[in-house]
């Protein structure tokens, strides 16, 4: 662990941050949303979005002035260093958020030269705290999480999300991919949050999961709590991960993450 920061104030600020978000979120799940399109008609993002990023920002400047921050709302060009750092999505699966749905998660990651030692997600709707630090293990409202450990892509639940990309490449390929692990895997799912399906791996709900077109904010928070419960975080191509490449493959083990490797069509985009 690096000694540039205090880990245990860290995760102390960070899950009580997070639970005064979560407040916001709940309050806001079930009322009528002022919705703004971003990217594409399916990228979205309210008012709760940004004021839970407001929220987090001003929180973890108090705390720690000298730490820098990415959020998803209010990054434009990403300066990624080595200096402590926290990557907040305010509202994974914003899509579920606006429809009510209860898949959708704050979601907080901090790293330190470049690598997540603590993550937080915390569904409010259905008040799951899931946390993890670095050597410290992984949990969910305080039971120690552990991943299924499959292996066999024929036996495993994979998830996977279509991305806020409309462009037809894109989209092309995202269907060849569902189509191959489709009639490979178990069974398949789709559930609207990168941060939530990670932390399914994880919990040893699903198996694996993989998806294109992310940002590093999908990612941090939930990255740390997978390799805690023993999973595995790798670039689709099996390469070591970077959390600024929008993409990743996420399972249960080694061997699972390589026979999804081996069955989809990667897909490259610039890097956040």
């Amino acid at each position: 662990m690096s000694a540039k920061v205090d880990i245990d104030k860290c995760y102390d600020v960070a899950v009580k941050l997070a639970q005064e978000a979560g407040e916001i979120v709940r309050f806001a799940i079930n009322k009528k949303k002022n919705i703004e399109t971003k990217q594409s008609n399916v990228d979205l993002v309210t008012e709760t979005d940004k004021q839970v990023e407001d929220l987090l920002k001003k929180g973890f400047k108090e705390h720690f002035p000298d730490h820098c921050f990415i959020g998803e709302e209010g990054s434009t060009n990403i300066e990624f260093t080595d200096a402590p750092t926290w990557i907040v999505d305010p509202v994974d699966g914003t899509m579920n958020f606006v429809h009510s749905f209860p898949y959708t998660a704050i979601s907080i990651g901090l790293t330190v030269d470049k690598e997540v030692i603590l993550g937080v997600v915390y569904n409010a709707v259905l008040d799951q705290m899931y946390t993890g630090v670095k050597g410290r293990g992984a949990y969910c409202n305080g039971k120690k999480l552990e991943t299924s450990k499959t292996k066999d892509l024929s036996q495993a639940l994979i998830l996977c999300e279509l991305g806020s990309s409309r462009e037809p490449e894109v989209m092309d390929q995202v269907f060849t991919n569902f189509s191959a692990i489709a009639w490979k895997a178990h069974g398949i799912r789709m559930m609207g949050s990168a941060a939530l399906n990670m932390c399914a791996i994880a919990s040893g709900h699903a198996d694996g999961y993989f998806e294109y077109t992310l940002h590093c904010w999908d990612m941090a928070g939930a990255k740390i709590i997978v390799e805690e419960a023993g999973g595995i975080v790798i670039d689709p191509e099996e390469k070591p991960f970077n959390l600024m490449n929008r993409r990743l493959i996420c399972a249960s083990s080694p061997e699972l993450a390589h026979s999804l490797s081996g069955e989809l069509k990667h897909m490259q985009f610039p890097h956040d």
